[in-house]
Protein backbone atom coordinates (compact mmCIF):
# COMPACT_ATOMS: atom_id res chain seq x y z
CA UNK A 1 0.00 0.00 0.00
CA UNK A 2 1.28 3.21 -0.91
CA UNK A 3 4.86 3.57 0.04
CA UNK A 4 5.43 0.00 0.44
CA UNK A 5 5.48 -1.02 -3.28
CA UNK A 6 8.88 -1.88 -4.73
CA UNK A 7 8.04 -2.67 -8.14
CA UNK A 8 9.60 -0.52 -10.57
CA UNK A 9 6.57 -0.38 -13.06
CA UNK A 10 3.04 -1.20 -11.67
CA UNK A 11 -0.66 -0.99 -14.16
CA UNK A 12 -2.57 1.40 -12.49
CA UNK A 13 -6.47 1.41 -12.26
CA UNK A 14 -8.09 4.52 -10.88
CA UNK A 15 -11.25 4.35 -8.76
CA UNK A 16 -13.75 4.12 -11.20
CA UNK A 17 -12.25 1.37 -12.38
CA UNK A 18 -10.82 2.78 -15.54
CA UNK A 19 -7.24 1.40 -17.00
CA UNK A 20 -4.68 4.47 -16.62
CA UNK A 21 -1.54 2.34 -18.11
CA UNK A 22 1.93 1.38 -16.61
CA UNK A 23 3.12 4.22 -15.17
CA UNK A 24 6.20 4.14 -11.92
CA UNK A 25 4.67 3.84 -8.70
CA UNK A 26 5.83 7.44 -7.47
CA UNK A 27 3.81 8.37 -10.95
CA UNK A 28 0.73 6.49 -9.75
CA UNK A 29 1.48 7.76 -6.06
CA UNK A 30 0.57 11.25 -6.86
CA UNK A 31 -2.32 10.34 -8.61
CA UNK A 32 -3.75 8.91 -5.77
CA UNK A 33 -2.45 11.91 -3.35
CA UNK A 34 -4.02 13.85 -5.66
CA UNK A 35 -7.65 12.31 -5.11
CA UNK A 36 -6.84 11.87 -1.69
CA UNK A 37 -7.02 8.25 -1.87
CA UNK A 38 -4.69 5.36 -1.52
CA UNK A 39 -2.79 2.98 -3.76
CA UNK A 40 -3.52 -0.31 -2.89
CA UNK A 41 -1.69 -3.61 -5.19
CA UNK A 42 -4.20 -5.67 -5.96
CA UNK A 43 -2.22 -8.39 -7.63
CA UNK A 44 1.70 -8.24 -6.38
CA UNK A 45 2.00 -12.01 -8.89
CA UNK A 46 0.65 -10.42 -12.55
CA UNK A 47 3.76 -8.91 -14.85
CA UNK A 48 3.64 -5.79 -14.07
CA UNK A 49 1.74 -5.49 -10.93
CA UNK A 50 -1.63 -4.20 -10.54
CA UNK A 51 -2.37 -1.63 -8.19
CA UNK A 52 -6.06 0.04 -7.66
CA UNK A 53 -6.58 3.91 -6.25
CA UNK A 54 -9.55 3.23 -3.69
CA UNK A 55 -9.86 4.68 -0.21
CA UNK A 56 -8.01 1.55 1.68
CA UNK A 57 -9.73 2.11 4.83
CA UNK A 58 -13.26 2.42 3.33
CA UNK A 59 -12.35 -0.93 1.73
CA UNK A 60 -11.80 -2.75 4.62
CA UNK A 61 -14.64 -1.54 6.57
CA UNK A 62 -16.70 -2.74 3.39
CA UNK A 63 -15.02 -6.38 4.35
CA UNK A 64 -15.51 -6.23 7.64
CA UNK A 65 -19.02 -5.78 6.91
CA UNK A 66 -19.44 -8.68 4.55
CA UNK A 67 -17.97 -10.90 6.74
CA UNK A 68 -19.92 -10.30 9.68
CA UNK A 69 -22.87 -10.98 7.06
CA UNK A 70 -21.73 -14.21 6.04
CA UNK A 71 -21.23 -14.95 9.74
CA UNK A 72 -24.58 -14.42 10.88
CA UNK A 73 -26.31 -16.03 7.52
CA UNK A 74 -24.23 -19.15 8.14
CA UNK A 75 -26.30 -22.37 9.75
CA UNK A 76 -24.03 -24.00 12.51
CA UNK A 77 -24.75 -28.07 12.09
CA UNK A 78 -25.24 -29.82 15.72
CA UNK A 79 -25.41 -33.68 15.82
CA UNK A 80 -27.99 -34.25 18.37
CA UNK A 81 -28.27 -38.09 19.96
CA UNK A 82 -31.55 -39.93 20.66
CA UNK A 83 -31.46 -43.41 22.48
CA UNK A 84 -33.49 -45.94 22.32
CA UNK A 85 -34.39 -49.47 23.97
CA UNK A 86 -34.48 -52.94 21.84
CA UNK A 87 -37.35 -53.32 23.94
CA UNK A 88 -39.13 -49.76 23.54
CA UNK A 89 -43.09 -49.71 22.81
CA UNK A 90 -44.67 -47.89 20.43
CA UNK A 91 -45.82 -45.15 22.46
CA UNK A 92 -41.99 -44.54 23.56
CA UNK A 93 -41.22 -44.91 19.95
CA UNK A 94 -43.24 -42.43 18.83
CA UNK A 95 -42.52 -39.47 21.63
CA UNK A 96 -38.84 -39.92 20.58
CA UNK A 97 -40.09 -39.64 17.12
CA UNK A 98 -41.63 -37.05 17.93
CA UNK A 99 -38.27 -35.47 19.76
CA UNK A 100 -36.43 -36.03 16.92
CA UNK A 101 -38.68 -34.44 14.19
CA UNK A 102 -38.43 -31.41 16.33
CA UNK A 103 -34.40 -31.48 16.01
CA UNK A 104 -34.71 -32.26 12.29
CA UNK A 105 -36.87 -29.21 11.93
CA UNK A 106 -34.28 -27.36 13.17
CA UNK A 107 -31.94 -27.99 10.56
CA UNK A 108 -29.84 -30.04 13.09
CA UNK A 109 -28.12 -34.05 12.48
CA UNK A 110 -29.58 -36.85 14.77
CA UNK A 111 -27.96 -40.28 15.85
CA UNK A 112 -29.84 -42.33 17.08
CA UNK A 113 -28.19 -44.92 19.27
CA UNK A 114 -29.55 -48.54 20.83
CA UNK A 115 -26.93 -49.60 23.22
CA UNK A 116 -27.59 -53.80 23.60
CA UNK A 117 -27.26 -55.48 27.33
CA UNK A 118 -27.02 -58.93 28.06
CA UNK A 119 -28.57 -61.48 25.90
CA UNK A 120 -29.59 -59.31 23.44
CA UNK A 121 -26.02 -58.99 22.10
CA UNK A 122 -27.13 -62.81 20.12
CA UNK A 123 -30.40 -60.69 18.80
CA UNK A 124 -28.74 -57.51 17.14
CA UNK A 125 -31.46 -57.95 13.96
CA UNK A 126 -34.34 -57.20 16.40
CA UNK A 127 -32.53 -54.23 17.11
CA UNK A 128 -32.18 -52.94 13.75
CA UNK A 129 -35.49 -53.66 13.50
CA UNK A 130 -36.53 -51.07 15.76
CA UNK A 131 -34.39 -48.73 13.85
CA UNK A 132 -36.22 -48.85 10.52
CA UNK A 133 -39.52 -48.53 12.16
CA UNK A 134 -38.53 -45.75 13.61
CA UNK A 135 -37.00 -44.23 10.79
CA UNK A 136 -40.62 -45.23 9.20
CA UNK A 137 -42.21 -42.93 11.83
CA UNK A 138 -40.48 -39.82 10.66
CA UNK A 139 -42.50 -39.97 7.65
CA UNK A 140 -40.24 -38.99 4.68
CA UNK A 141 -39.04 -35.87 6.64
CA UNK A 142 -35.43 -37.50 7.14
CA UNK A 143 -33.25 -38.85 5.12
CA UNK A 144 -30.86 -41.69 6.69
CA UNK A 145 -27.75 -40.27 6.38
CA UNK A 146 -25.74 -43.63 7.52
CA UNK A 147 -27.61 -46.83 7.88
CA UNK A 148 -28.14 -48.60 11.08
CA UNK A 149 -24.78 -50.44 11.71
CA UNK A 150 -23.08 -52.49 15.02
CA UNK A 151 -20.30 -51.32 16.75
CA UNK A 152 -19.46 -53.19 19.69
CA UNK A 153 -22.59 -52.96 22.32
CA UNK A 154 -24.33 -49.94 20.06
CA UNK A 155 -26.23 -49.99 16.80
CA UNK A 156 -26.51 -46.27 15.41
CA UNK A 157 -27.63 -44.71 12.51
CA UNK A 158 -27.52 -41.21 11.48
CA UNK A 159 -30.55 -39.00 10.35
CA UNK A 160 -30.48 -35.41 8.39
CA UNK A 161 -33.55 -33.58 7.44
CA UNK A 162 -35.03 -34.09 4.35
CA UNK A 163 -34.47 -31.62 1.74
CA UNK A 164 -38.23 -30.02 0.51
CA UNK A 165 -38.54 -29.61 -3.36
Amino acid sequence: MNGDIRAKEIRVINSKGEMLGIMSPFAALEIADGEGLDLVEVSPSAVPPVCKIMDFGKFKYEQLKKEKENRKNQKIVELKEVWLSMTIDIGDLKVKANQTLKFLEDGNKVKVSIRMRGRQMAHSSMGVDVMKRFFDLLEGKAVMEKNPFTEGRNISMTLAPAKDK
